[in-house]
């Protein structure tokens, strides 16, 4: 087994490479341990890299759609098959890329599973390995699920790498992987046949704002996405002829020619025999606090395997923080937190819907009052131009005027959120974000953030 290390992580996604090049900056020695045959991670393999190439054919074959008559003679055909070329000639390189990557650093590449025999020992294929301080970056793993058969649905790694796509598909659960992979799907398939999406609560998209999910609900049956909730699937089993029967309780059964798996990932924490190691964790994955030490001292854990927030950027900012601690441990500095207020969430649907802060219903749980400004079906000349008919907002303000939450259906969604999350960081009140939205480049969907605000400024309280 190669030498001892300063830190030995565990994981080569985007979180375990940020924290190892930060380490590795800081001077210390670093080792990065992956048992996967592609290393890289989800984020650049399959996930939001990947499925971008799919996204940008499909929202140009949406736009097209969308302005019909107004200016385009001819809607544009997207290629699912070329589509996944590029995308496959993207992806090919990634894995012996992360790797050359890392050993060109100076950071050393060891390829095993990781296992905790002991609290002060960490196993890789069974060697010991020492450290003096380990990175948690084990990301996540499909979610289980519970009825017969659930093994025969697609993981979203295999749909994103369908050669061709089916007539009849079915996507299992309500949430960020389903709605996205629908899009793609309504805009690059055959046609012909609803795309379905099958949810077991009694609304999808469970964490974001109820109204502002009816409405992308709304927008996406216009395009052959049809959304069905409080559906209790009892089992999935293959057709003698091709494809599949989905058993659904208190209903008639569903023919598909593919069933996938889009109900949501969980960290993938099991094989770290964590228990051995006092390490603290959950369903919801390893325990930390906002400086992302778990509750070994010496153990800190970042990305989709901890406790917090599964998103890429969020893992990036992870991967800083745990480094940057690590090195202030060591100096006998003060640990920083992670500011998780202002975390933008994104569906790339289109319209996107964008997220960020606080939901009316959560603001109404913890008793917090607040006003807000909201409009749906927007007829501002940014979306006719575009013929999106299905854009609207809310922005929800607390009584010191600075924002609680924003929430927008719209194309281009991604600047509108991040205008509010730098709002948000920066503590500004409405009076000011709309005073500094004033001179934005004109006309944008920024730039209509001053009619959304217009509503809310302290004058017009």
């Amino acid at each position: 087994m190669p030498q001892d290390y300063d830190v030995v992580i565990i994981g080569s996604g985007t979180a375990g490479q940020t924290a190892a090049y930060d380490l590795m900056e800081g001077g210390l020695k670093v080792a990065v341990v992956d048992s996967s045959d592609r290393p890289g991670g989800t984020c650049a393999l399959s996930g939001c890299q990947p499925k971008k190439f799919y996204y940008e054919i499909a929202e140009t074959v949406a736009r097209g759609r969308h302005l019909l008559g107004k200016g385009i003679e001819t809607a544009p055909r997207g290629s699912w098959a070329q589509a996944r070329a590029q995308k496959n000639t993207f992806t090919a390189k990634i894995p012996e890329g992360a790797v050359q990557g890392l050993k060109a650093a100076g950071i050393d590449f060891l390829r095993g599973r990781a296992r905790y025999r002991d609290a002060e020992t960490l196993t890789v294929d069974g060697r010991p390995l020492k450290a003096r301080y380990h990175v948690l970056a084990t990301g996540a793993s499909p979610m289980p699920l519970p009825f017969d058969g659930s093994h025969h649905l697609a993981t979203s790694d295999q749909f994103l790498d369908l050669e061709d796509l089916p007539r009849r598909l079915v996507f299992v659960g309500g949430g960020f992987i389903s709605f996205e992979f629908a899009h793609f799907a309504a805009r690059l398939g055959p046609g012909a046949a609803p795309v379905r999406i099958l949810e077991a609560a009694p609304r999808p998209l469970g964490p974001f704002d109820a109204e502002m999910v009816a409405l992308l609900v709304a927008a996406s049956a216009e395009e052959g996405i049809e959304v069905q909730s409080s559906v209790t699937i009892e089992a999935v089993t293959p057709r003698s002829q091709g494809g599949f029967t989905i058993s659904i309780a208190g209903e008639q059964p569903l023919e598909a020619d593919l069933v996938v798996h889009g109900a949501g990932r969980i960290p993938a924490i099991e094989d770290l025999n964590l228990d051995a190691a006092g390490i603290a964790h959950t369903r919801r994955g390893i325990t930390v606090g906002t400086h992302l030490r778990t509750s070994h001292p010496r153990v800190f854990a970042i990305g989709d395997c901890a406790a917090t927030v599964q998103l890429a950027r969020v893992a990036d900012a992870e991967g800083h923080a745990a480094a940057w601690n690590i090195l202030a441990d060591l100096g006998g500095k003060a640990l920083s937190d992670l500011d998780y207020r202002a975390i933008p969430f994104l569906l790339f649907t289109y319209p996107q819907y964008a997220m960020i802060g606080k939901t009316e219903d959560a603001l109404r749980k913890a008793g917090i009052r607040y006003r807000k400004s909201t409009g749906s079906r927007l007829a501002w000349p940014t979306y006719r131009r575009v013929g999106l008919g299905h854009a609207a907002y809310k922005i929800l303000v607390g009584d010191d005027q600075r924002i609680l939450g924003a929430h927008f259906l719209s194309d281009n969604a991604t600047g509108l959120a991040n205008t509010i999350k730098d709002a948000m960081l920066a503590g500004l009140t409405v009076d000011q974000l709309h005073r500094q939205s004033i001179m934005t480049p004109y006309p944008s969907r920024e730039s209509d953030l001053i009619y959304m605000l217009a509503p809310l400024l302290a004058n017009n309280g």
